[in-house]
């Protein structure tokens, strides 16, 4: 419509006939130029928001592109009956209409914020999640937020108007800018943000009687764009867990990508989150073994939406079995194997040696021989920091089964390797779980030392460097994962029972059998070496053959801890 117009213009608005037809030929060729145009800069793709400044730009970059070619063209080619103006013209009124059209809409837009019922919200973050997050409040009227403010610690968003929400200061500013504007809600819209910061920002939001709520890590956020829905209440794994974990995409995908991946223990804590952070990256077929149908019925339930447990890639199946296991594997053909079935409970395993070692260490055995026998070409063994000079019976199966590993991988021509790492939150038994039931219970709270720490990290940061680390891992080497700096338990106990707003008691209850003071992750023969990556440590673990692991030893406690104790040194 530009080019009629602009030629309209250029005749007082009384243009010959001729020229009318003319002009809505160039109307109609310059129109199917902007839509190819347009799109190739994701104009009309839905990439820009609306009204916005990147839009702006890519309106005013497509228009002088239109304008300007046909101008050159009129120039090269035009035969006069239209004036050669006339494409600068029309360009200018398509800039015009095209950016007064937007506004306006936007300017609609952004009025409905009138009507909002929603808690008053301050939004901590003006990146791409923050204005998602505005946008997203200010165009769901049922929304139980309503953006009143944002803070973001860069200078040069100082001033700006997101959606029509003003930018008011920075982090430091959270209390003022809460008092200002009545806000009962800090809602964090930063991805990846460590723990430590979040502790901070939690207390401030506290102390300025506001709710504190935060973004799932960049991992567990599937799709590409933030929704209301991924708002989720800060928890302790969050507090003591989080922090940025930046991996090497491309090597994780050539190994898991087309590829034919078995996951022993696949219904346990690490195993669970294992299977769905591989069954994203399109493995050609994703086998799930454990000897739970419960937790079976739940890691399917969990990746496919479904769990009727009736395909053959959910396995029931015991890795003490070692017939079953040839069987599985003679089905499977796995490529790559990542080894999670143990037995992991420190105080239980103190009071029944021999089925740590029937476990853990034969276990491992029966699954290293059969991976050996079927060319499995990746063999990831999931192990403990109690591995690192062990002082239980846990640690003793686990620094055992790396060694197997390393033992086992040299033979096989492919890369046998185990990943060590600490204490992760949110698994069934840890710390955080028992705190919380008893605080619910009217306490105590046990703590077992004041000085006892432990290493923490989330689940899915733990098991996204797993996959990181068996990626770069080179054959017969054990991999150990920085997990940050230890925590003291006494410190988390207190901070759920400040959170819970009630008076409880701590009891101290003293180290257990076995239970060290401080935990370690590297050993104090061991050297921290990070070749390939700041947050993984290279290390070699002295081998032990299959075929020097004592049978007969399963028969009795005894001489179960006796071999374990052995072989971890």
């Amino acid at each position: 419509m530009a080019v009629p117009l602009a030629a309209a213009f250029r005749y007082d608005f009384a243009p010959p006939w001729s020229i009318v037809r003319d002009t809505l030929l160039v109307g109609a060729i310059m129109g199917g130029f902007q839509l190819v145009a347009g799109w190739s800069l994701h104009l009309y793709r839905g990439r820009y928001k609306f009204g916005s400044f990147d839009e702006v730009r890519g309106v005013v970059i497509t228009v002088a592109l239109v304008g300007g070619s046909t101008t050159i063209a009129f120039l090269l080619v035009g035969d006069g009956t239209i004036p050669r103006s006339t494409p600068i013209l029309a360009s200018g009124i398509a800039l015009v209409g095209m950016l007064a059209g937007r506004f306006l809409v936007r300017g609609v837009r952004e009025s409905r914020r009138a009507t909002h019922q929603g808690k008053p919200t301050i939004v901590l973050g003006a990146g791409e999640a923050g204005e998602q997050l505005v946008r997203a409040m200010l165009l769901d009227d049922r929304a139980d937020y309503d953006p009143v403010a944002l803070l973001d610690d860069d200078a040069s968003k100082r001033r700006l108007r997101i959606n029509g929400v003003p930018v008011r200061g920075s982090s430091a500013d959270i209390a003022k800018v809460a008092d200002e504007t009545g806000a009962s809600v800090l809602v964090v819209a930063i991805a990846q943000v460590d723990a430590a910061q979040l502790l901070a920002w939690d207390r401030d939001a506290r102390a300025a009687n506001m709710k504190m709520r935060v973004l799932p890590s960049t991992k567990e956020i599937v799709a590409g764009a933030v929704k209301l829905g991924d708002i989720s209440e800060v928890t302790e794994e969050d507090l003591l867990g989080r922090r940025p974990i930046h991996t090497e995409e491309v090597g994780i995908e050539n190994m898991l990508a087309g590829r034919r991946v078995l996951i022993t223990g696949a219904g346990g804590s690490i195993g669970s989150e294992l299977s769905r952070q591989v069954h994203r990256y399109s493995p050609a077929y994703l086998a799930l073994l454990d000897r739970d149908e419960s937790a079976l019925h739940a890691v399917q339930m969990s990746i496919h939406g479904r769990a009727l447990l009736d395909s053959d890639d959910i396995i029931l199946a015991d890795i003490r079995d070692s017939d079953r296991l040839r069987a599985v594997l003679d089905h499977v053909r796995p490529e790559v194997v990542f080894h999670a079935a143990a037995l992991k409970h420190m105080p239980l395993l103190e009071r029944a040696p021999d089925e740590a070692f029937k476990t853990n260490v034969l276990g491992t055995r029966n699954m290293l021989i059969a991976a050996q026998e079927h060319g499995v070409r990746v063999f990831v063994n999931i192990s403990t920091d109690k591995a690192a000079d062990p002082e239980n019976v846990l640690g003793y199966s686990k620094k055992a089964t790396e060694r197997l590993t390393a033992g086992m991988s040299a033979p096989s021509g492919g890369r046998f390797l185990s990943v060590r790492f600490g204490n992760v939150l949110g698994s069934r038994g840890s710390v955080l779980t028992a705190f919380r039931a008893q605080i619910a219970a009217g306490g105590p709270v046990t703590v077992t030392d004041p000085e006892v720490t432990r290493f923490f990290m989330t689940i899915p940061e733990a098991v996204h460097l797993v996959l990181q680390a068996a990626s770069l891992g080179d054959d017969s080497e054990t991999l150990i994962l920085d997990m940050g700096e230890p925590v003291r338990i006494d410190d988390v106990a207190r901070h759920m029972i400040e959170k819970s707003g009630r008076d409880i008691k701590i009891v101290y209850t003293g180290l257990r059998p076995g239970e060290k003071l401080h935990e370690d992750l590297i050993g104090a023969d061991e050297h921290d070496d990070r070749p390939k990556h700041p947050l993984i440590t290279h290390v070699r673990v002295k081998p032990l053959g299959a075929d020097e692991i004592d049978l007969d030893a399963a028969h009795s406690p005894e001489a179960s801890l006796a071999f374990m104790v052995r072989s971890a040194h």
